[in-house]
């Protein structure tokens, strides 16, 4: 609901107002025609009798007192009817009667322009406008239009417009809004041309019946006409035998008291005469309006058969239109289900790695631990003996020791020990059956934890000796070994 404080139907209501005021006649004299736009918009009256309301009201406005108010107050009150677009093609479709005495011919009123903006103007159907007019000083001179709001400004930068974009085709929500905003105009602009196309068809229903009327009521005068001029030619005869008789009788007895009944009859029959001539007249005067009026209601049965068949072609384009809209709604939304079914795939799998790399350092923690225990045994039994040896000495020992084993278990064993190393089983594909198509949907249940092997070398006494003697090795291959599955994962 746009209110009087809307910016931009503020400079709407200006723009229009130029367009009106384009080209208009100034006023000769002070007895001359009035020249005015509010005269203009009363005239709408006679085309459109819907418009008695809103200019009725108009007159009645206390605060409004100038031709100019109140033509500003009754295309306000127009725009809240939404009837503004049908008034103003009023006015064009009979161009020839009403704008000819107001407008010059280059106004824009009288141009092929105007067409367009009739047609932009429909568009304004759809608005829901709650403009207060008492209170809005009208008479007063307008505002000038602030083209700033709709100029691009340069401090914006192409990065923040890349990444609305992209913020929008990734959540697909922009181009869905937009996709139906237009859609539901189209079926807005459908239904007003339906109406206007079943107004147009009574029109045509109503000017076939006239149309037959008339050819009735030609034929009519036709009959009359005929019946008439025999009329006519039996009077004629019966006034050049009366002449005859009249002209025998003298010759034959020259009385006066038959002259005078034959002038009599003459001056009868002469004014007989006069008056068929004058009923004659008439009626080929009737006649002519016949035709013409019938040569009028031909041409506009053309006009109106063209405009229907404009209008047809305009709604079969619309419904083309809106078929379009349809299929590219459904692509999106099927694009948009995609993106959200691989991201529950990628968040399942973030969520395994996770669990899985959890476990791996719950296992490191252990063994830490079990470092730690060991060392402080070792500590514990070398600060019994440390009383008896020196530091030098005991290092001798333990290389002397470990050597002694080295060579003990290349001879008895075999091979050498295995390093300790984690298997970690590796992540399975992804099997689009295991999950349903709407996002909402539970995921099937999968196995979470991860089985962990600790693979011991071949001797497991000659393993925990090596440990003993000498643990700082056997904790670096553990190390290593846990930076390899990290990579590996």
């Amino acid at each position: 609901m746009l209110d009087s404080d809307h910016l931009p139907l503020q400079h709407f209501f200006i723009v229009i107002e130029h367009v009106l005021g384009h080209g208009l006649r100034p006023k000769k004299g002070l007895l001359g025609p009035r020249k005015e736009l509010w005269d203009l918009l009363q005239s709408v009256e006679t085309y459109c009798p819907e418009a008695q309301d809103i200019t009725a009201s108009v007159r009645d406005l206390p605060t409004v007192r100038t031709h100019i108010g109140r033509a500003r107050a009754w295309l306000r009150i127009a725009l809240m009817q939404k009837k503004l677009a049908d008034y103003l093609q009023a006015l064009i479709e009979h161009r020839d009667d009403s704008l000819y005495e107001y407008y010059e011919p280059h106004a824009l009123m009288m141009s092929d322009e105007i067409v367009v903006i009739m047609g932009i103007l429909v568009g304004l159907n759809v608005i829901d406008c709650n403009l207060c007019v008492k209170e809005e000083d009208l008479d007063s001179q307008q505002g000038v239009i602030d083209f700033s709001l709709y100029l691009r400004s340069s401090s914006r930068s192409t990065e923040n417009d890349e990444e609305i974009n992209q913020s929008l085709e990734a959540n697909g929500q922009g181009n869905m809004i937009a996709v139906l905003d237009q859609k539901n105009y189209i079926e807005e602009l459908n239904r007003h041309l339906n109406a206007t196309v079943g107004n147009l068809q009574a029109k045509v229903e109503s000017l076939t019946t006239t149309n037959a009327l008339m050819k009735e009521d030609l034929a009519i005068a036709r009959n009359s006409l005929l019946a008439l001029q025999a009329e006519n030619q039996a009077l004629r005869q019966n006034v050049t035998g009366a002449k005859d008789v009249s002209a025998s009788n003298a010759e034959a007895s020259p009385n006066k008291s038959t002259d005078r009944a034959n002038k009599a009859t003459i001056e009868t029959l002469t004014a007989e005469l006069s008056e068929e001539k004058k009923k004659h007249s008439e009626l080929d005067k009737e006649l002519k309006l016949q035709i013409s009026l019938k040569a009028e209601s031909d041409m506009a049965m053309k006009l109106l058969e063209k405009d229907i068949h404009e209008k047809q072609d305009t709604i079969v384009s619309l419904r083309r239109q809106l078929d379009d809209i349809k299929q590219i709604n459904l692509e999106m939304y099927r694009k948009l289900q995609e993106c959200e079914d691989e991201l529950t795939q990628k968040g399942e799998m973030v969520s395994r790695l996770q669990t899985k790399a959890s476990q791996i350092g719950n296992i490191l923690q252990s063994l830490e631990k079990k470092y730690e225990s060991k060392l402080e045994q070792q500590q514990q039994l070398a600060g019994h003996s440390s009383s008896d040896k020196s530091p030098a000495s005991r290092r001798q020992q333990n290389l002397q020791k470990f050597e002694a084993l080295t060579k003990k278990h290349r001879q008895d064993i075999g091979p050498p020990v295995k390093r300790l190393h984690l298997k970690v089983d590796a992540i399975p594909p992804f099997n689009p059956n295991n999950y349903r198509k709407s996002p909402s949907a539970s995921v099937a249940p999968e196995r979470t934890e991860t089985e962990v092997e600790l693979k011991t070398p071949t001797s497991a006494k000659s393993f925990t000796e090596v440990v003993k003697t000498y643990p700082e090795k056997a904790m670096d291959t553990c190390k290593s070994d846990y930076a390899l599955s990290q990579e590996k994962i």
